[in-house]
């Protein structure tokens, strides 16, 4: 008996999946391609991984002793990579089960901050999504709401800024006129950029903060934006 196609097949599926997510961890880290790019590389290796998988157990089986078979190492190979992808999917994506695919979260989805340096930079303007985004927002995070502090608003500003600082944001732009903070986090592996806006307004005899992240890219965001900006309003209070 020769050896099994199908094997063969598997193992070329697993190695490639392999490569294709680890280069486009690696070139997006690197700076070699854009982050999108990298993302896009990567997803190609979670889309051949369980093709990997299912050659790779049938060639497990073509390859058997009884068959008479060569090939068995390259169904290890389809069989393990597809397998070891798909985990590394699953482990990273199950804290995220259920959350809406957004990837734009405040503290007031009816006034919004408002980004005033981001659009500069990226060459875009980057509004609010609307009342879609808004009401997928309520139901997933209901408990972000607007911070009231009993300090006047500068130095609401100034703690705002300090906690940014301790979250490891680059704080790149602070208003005290306008009473507005803004800062960006890179992510450590695709290097995707989250911009987030803080905005400080007297309340009384103190002062109301609202904060609001989001993504530059893509439309979900496994919750990094809420995350942030629920570690924001805990800092800043």
């Amino acid at each position: 008996m020769g050896r099994s196609l199908v094997a063969a097949a598997s193992g070329w599926l697993g190695f490639l999946a392999l490569a294709a997510a680890g280069l486009g961890a690696l070139g997006s880290m690197t700076g070699l391609v854009s982050p999108f790019i990298g993302f896009r590389i990567f997803t190609l290796g979670v889309v051949l991984a369980p093709v990997a998988l299912v050659l790779g157990v049938v060639g497990l089986l073509r390859t058997r002793t009884t068959t008479g078979r060569a090939g068995r190492g390259h169904a290890v190979l389809g069989t393990a990579g597809g397998a070891g992808m798909l985990a590394i999917v699953a482990v990273a994506a199950a804290p995220t089960a259920g959350l809406p695919v957004i990837n734009d979260i405040t503290t007031n989805p009816s006034d919004p901050p408002v980004f005033a340096v981001a659009p500069a930079e990226v060459g875009t303007p980057m509004p609010y999504p609307g009342e879609s985004f808004a009401s997928l927002q309520r139901d997933a995070y209901p408990e972000l709401t607007t911070v009231q502090l009993s300090l006047a608003p500068a130095q609401a500003l100034e703690r705002a800024r300090l906690a940014a600082e301790e979250l490891g944001l680059e704080v790149v732009s602070v208003d005290p006129d306008a009473g507005t903070l803004e800062g960006q986090h890179v992510s450590a592996v695709f290097r995707f950029v989250d911009d987030v806006v803080v905005r400080v307004r007297p309340s009384g005899e103190g002062s109301q903060v609202d904060i609001r992240s989001r993504s530059r890219d893509g439309r979900g965001d496994l919750g990094v934006n809420a995350a942030r900006v629920h570690s924001l309003c805990d800092a800043i209070q």
